[in-house]
């Protein structure tokens, strides 16, 4: 059964990564009225010409890292009279995402202050300034739900030899953020809780984006289920975050790791 977010306008950070735009295509699919929102360039562009035609699909540029982008966001979108009910905080910086982009994986002696403290301000800061915004121009105005994205590496740390002769890494910063995610999340609930919002963490495990056959089959030891996830079964589980029917949830923190987490 395909949930129905006809009611819904949802908002999404880093929309263009393979969770992301898997997002935007489900939730346009149940109806719902999405505004993704990315970095420019190849990403944003695939977006748009996947969904630009679409009535209930909006594009806007947007660095979560930058401030003064964030704080004028919401009433970017609100110009075209729609107000999101729904925030997705999805952007954030991946090993995946580094590799893309030609970036080497430094051990941990040779880590950068710069480079800890750029991943710090796009996943968590920039998490942070959304959920800053969401309180000055959404919560407590109508109903609001956020979700935010951590991972199976927010409360449970990495296996390093998975990652031995692979192409990328994990990398500190990344979990380091994931886990300050799920922080955010239960500080914003309490805070939040007389003002008819709602605020969850959904921990995607290992989602299969074109990986080698020797790391799948590495990471798929780790896991009950000995595979990676498709990009939809996860996206089946945020749209019913996103839905009414999760409205008594809040506080909670999600595991859709196949398994990961259990043993």
């Amino acid at each position: 059964m395909t949930a129905d977010l006809s009611d819904r306008t949802i908002f999404i950070t880093g929309s263009g990564g393979v969770l992301g735009a898997t997002y935007v295509r489900r939730m346009l699919d149940a109806g719902a009225r999405v505004i993704a929102t990315d970095l420019p360039g190849a990403r944003a562009e695939a977006l748009i010409a996947a969904h630009g035609e679409s009535p209930n699909f909006r594009f806007h540029e947007l660095d979560v890292g930058d401030e003064e982008q964030v704080t004028g966001i919401f009433r970017r979108v609100m110009v075209d009279g729609w107000s999101p009910n729904v925030v997705l905080n999805n952007a954030a910086i991946t090993g995946e995402l580094l590799m893309g982009a030609g970036k080497s994986f430094p051990s941990f002696a040779d880590t950068s202050v710069s480079d800890w403290e750029r991943t710090l301000r796009t996943n968590l800061t920039g998490a942070f300034m959304i959920a800053r915004q969401m309180d000055r121009d959404i919560v407590g105005r109508y109903p609001a739900t956020l979700i935010n994205v951590a991972s199976m590496y927010a409360l449970n740390g990495p296996h390093h030899r998975i990652y031995e002769g692979m192409p990328f890494k994990s990398f500190s910063a990344y979990s380091t953020t994931k886990a300050g995610i799920h922080g955010l999340t239960l500080w914003l609930a309490g805070y939040w809780a007389g003002r008819d919002a709602t605020v969850n963490t959904i921990a995607p495990g290992a989602v299969f984006n074109g990986h080698s056959e020797e790391f799948q089959r590495r990471v798929g030891e780790l896991i009950m289920m000995n595979r990676m996830a498709a990009p939809d079964e996860i996206a089946d589980v945020m749209l019913f975050l996103c839905s009414p029917q999760a409205g008594y949830m809040t506080g909670q923190l999600v595991n859709v790791d196949g398994g990961f987490s259990g043993w």
